[in-house]
């Protein structure tokens, strides 16, 4: 079985422009991303998912770095740039990454991994009904609902965030079109923030990096913003899925 990791990166954010080049002591946010990722056991490959605006070079430069393929595509149409990134491959499981995720976990990536291969679902991930934090996202799925929502999903928002026509026509959403699975954490932390979208964001992961460094699981950066409120305040009024919410506008 061969299983393809991609994660997309782009320097046009219009929050934080340019976020995955941000740099924490000797590394970007997106040489971080990268070096959590290839620690996980269960991917074969890995793909950075970039576009062709201005600044994708020295992401493609910061890929190839770490041995990493980089494939440069549409900017809106990021479900076209996913499925053409792998085409060539046809792997079957694909796991969808995004880097404004700098500290995803290498075991949360192998647990859905395992999740998604033992029930021979089409899709799995923790986000359908968020237990874990913003941040540590995963979602796993088959080539064949890949490209199935690339041949059949025409709203922007679907095409611009890859998987909404997978998961709002999975089983567990009361769909019929993939068989799903959500993964759970036992406790929710949903309300943790260790993403980047904003500058906040950014000076709440780069405390965690310069405090903590940047080898640990996602708990222990989680039991430190709860021993040390003050940080964990910097950045949590902000809602999940900001970017996604906005989008749906445009189907309008």
């Amino acid at each position: 079985m061969k299983i393809i990791a991609i994660t997309q990166a782009r320097c046009g954010s219009t929050r934080l422009p340019a976020k995955v080049l941000k740099s924490i002591g000797s590394d970007t946010l997106l040489d971080i991303h990268i070096k959590r990722i290839l620690k996980a056991c269960e991917i074969d490959d890995l793909v950075i998912a970039t576009t062709d605006e201005d600044g994708a070079d020295k992401i493609v430069e910061i890929a190839e770095k770490h041995g990493v393929r980089a494939y440069k595509g549409s900017v809106n149409d990021v479900l076209e740039r996913f499925y053409l990134s792998v085409i060539d491959q046809k792997p079957d499981l694909v796991v969808r990454l995004t880097s404004d995720c700098p500290l995803i976990d290498p075991h949360v990536i192998d647990q859905i991994v395992n999740a998604c291969k033992s029930g021979e679902y089409d899709y799995v991930s923790n986000t359908l009904e968020p237990t874990f934090p913003d941040g540590v996202d995963v979602e796993v799925f088959k080539f064949s609902a890949l490209k199935k929502a690339f041949d059949e999903a025409t709203l922007k928002s679907d095409r611009e965030h890859v998987t909404p026509y997978i998961w709002r026509n999975s089983t567990v959403k009361g769909g019929s079109l993939f068989k799903s699975l959500s993964v759970k954490n036992p406790e929710n932390y949903s309300k943790y923030r260790i993403t980047v979208d904003t500058i906040e964001d950014f000076e709440v992961i780069k405390y965690l990096i310069e405090e903590l460094g940047q080898e640990l699981e996602w708990k222990e950066y989680i039991n430190f913003l709860d021993e040390h409120p003050q940080i964990k305040q910097l950045n949590d009024f902000h809602e999940r899925n900001e970017g996604y919410v906005k989008s749906l506008l445009n189907d309008k």
